[in-house]
């Protein structure tokens, strides 16, 4: 593969990940800052807030039955033309959510709306990931395939920091202009970043391995029925090595936004700068992390990773009490930016390389996304609920961190240490089962 289809290859990757994970970040930190007093309105601001991050959650629970959909359709007739449908379909929920009328309007239509849109939302995205990373993977060197699977997982913190930088420059408006029109403003320009990343997509070709299934003609009927027959194994895998990498993300990117200006007394923009700064390091590490998992082994950062987190949960939470703007900061940027960067970097190649192409699409993103309904979605609606039930108490939300690193690293322990010199990804796949 020459230079130029490499940057083709790994820009329609990136640039469709970016735009579809910021479509969906929007609507984390809009759950936090707005959806709980215009949608979902309470006479309790807790219970306000948690139904605004249980409608956040409810996406995550919907994202598998899209990745079943869509890796479907991605391991019959190919990665491509499955990317171009669920950046269509997120799109045009994102665009249609910018133009709701809000409960004061509408009354109970408002929050029923905005959900169905929010699921379609999880829909798209259950079938995206999967797909940009099998673009990157597929089309990788066997020495440079940690590299080129950490270009997708950039996606997920450029996203972010596209969310988060739209929604800060939207707080800078008086709260009043704000709550009536500024929230609505990134919703409604997503629509030109999605045409845009579709223009990309259509302009590069179907991956080669997936070309080399279909001239064997080995393409299996119904790849979920494969996937749970041959492959269990390898999907619990997946879904426990989710665990830590998707939790304290929302923990650290979500969570603490309504947490540090709620109970702490941070301004928003403070708090979401904090954010955005530990999302721009982590983009830049990200593809650093996952070169050198080429020379060291993506097990071994993973775990590094994933002991790192367990042990940064409480002097995570005991910097962020110390009050100062300079300690929130910093916080954000060891947990977010730092700890996280080599976890989410081999997380997606690691998937990748213990899967048989023939049901790799279905077989990542059954893993992905169950580990994500699991241990994502539900996060900040945990953290919020055991603040609720213990006076305020962030132990038992430095607790959960640590748990979910060690769900993670019991179920790592059953992969091999593949490194990408060692084989390419079918062999590797082989030399994986558990």
């Amino acid at each position: 593969m020459d230079k130029k289809q490499t940057r083709r290859v790994l820009t329609a990757s990136l640039v469709g990940s970016s735009i579809e994970w910021f479509d969906y970040f929007l609507y984390g930190t809009m759950a936090a800052l707005v959806f709980n007093q215009l949608f979902f309105v309470n006479e309790d601001p807790t219970v306000g807030l948690m139904l605004a991050y249980a409608s956040f959650a409810l996406s995550f629970f919907i994202r598998p039955f899209g990745g079943i959909i869509f890796s479907h359709i991605g391991d019959r007739i190919g990665r491509k033309k499955t990317l171009v449908i669920t950046l269509s379909l997120m799109g045009l929920a994102t665009f249609g959510m910018g133009l709701l009328p809000t409960y004061q309007a509408i009354g109970i239509w408002a929050p029923i709306l905005l959900i169905t849109l929010r699921l379609v939302q999880g829909l798209g995205i259950g079938g995206e990931w999967g797909g940009a990373l099998l673009l990157a993977t597929e089309y990788a060197p066997p020495e440079r395939r940690g590299f080129f699977g950490s270009i997708p997982q950039m996606g997920v913190t450029i996203g972010m920091v596209m969310g988060t930088l739209a929604l800060w420059i939207m707080t800078l408006l008086p709260d009043g202009a704000f709550m009536t029109w500024g929230w609505r403003v990134p919703f409604i320009l997503s629509a030109f970043l999605v045409i845009f990343g579709l223009w990309i997509r259509k302009g590069i070709d179907e991956t080669p391995e997936f070309k080399a299934v279909q001239a064997s003609g080995e393409i299996p009927k119904l790849p979920i029925v494969d996937t749970l027959k041959y492959h269990w194994r390898e999907v619990l895998i997946a879904i426990g090595a989710k665990v830590v990498e998707t939790a304290p993300f929302y923990i650290f990117g979500t969570f603490v936004v309504s947490y540090a200006t709620t109970n702490l007394g941070f301004s928003q923009t403070a708090t979401l700068g904090s954010v955005m700064i530990a999302t721009v390091i982590t983009t830049i590490l990200i593809p650093i992390m996952g070169s050198l998992s080429d020379k060291v082994g993506r097990k071994k950062m993973y775990i590094a990773g994933a002991m790192a987190m367990a042990l940064y949960a409480f002097p995570y939470f005991w910097m962020l009490h110390q009050g100062s703007v300079l300690l929130l900061v910093v916080a954000t940027i060891i947990g977010l930016g730092i700890i996280w960067a080599p976890i989410t970097a081999v997380l997606g190649t690691m998937f990748s390389e213990i899967f048989d192409a023939k049901v790799r699409y279905t077989g990542v993103t059954l893993g992905y996304q169950i580990g994500a309904a699991l241990a994502g979605g539900t996060a900040p609606l945990v953290a919020t609920a055991l603040l609720a039930n213990f006076d305020n108490s962030y132990v038992p939300v430095a607790i959960y961190i640590i748990f979910t690193a060690l769900i993670s690293l019991v179920s790592i322990w059953a992969v091999k240490d593949l490194s990408g010199k060692q084989a390419a990804p079918k062999v590797a796949a082989k030399e994986s089962r558990v």
